[in-house]
């Protein structure tokens, strides 16, 4: 399996949420409908970042800790903002 790290953005609040996973199309539609109990009052969603970190479940839990991290939440902000 593949992992990937992503970050989606709120479309209505001032919310980023960074996760992983092996299927990146059908966890962003499981957040776009409400099936995440952490989003699911975010929603919806557009996906702003992702990277594939290889097939090591740690591997990925890493990569993820420091896009949730200060510095890489400062830069997941500021490609947002590069985005509107």
């Amino acid at each position: 399996m593949i992992y990937k790290v992503y970050a989606i953005s709120s479309l209505t609040k001032n919310y980023i949420y960074v996760g992983f996973s092996t299927e990146l199309e059908v966890r962003l539609n499981r957040h776009n409908k409400g099936l995440n109990k952490t989003t699911a009052s975010y929603a919806p969603f557009r996906l702003i970042y992702s990277e594939v970190v290889g097939t090591s479940r740690e591997e990925a839990r890493f990569r993820e800790k420091y896009w949730k991290s200060g510095t890489g939440k400062r830069k997941l902000r500021i490609l947002r903002d590069e985005l509107d």
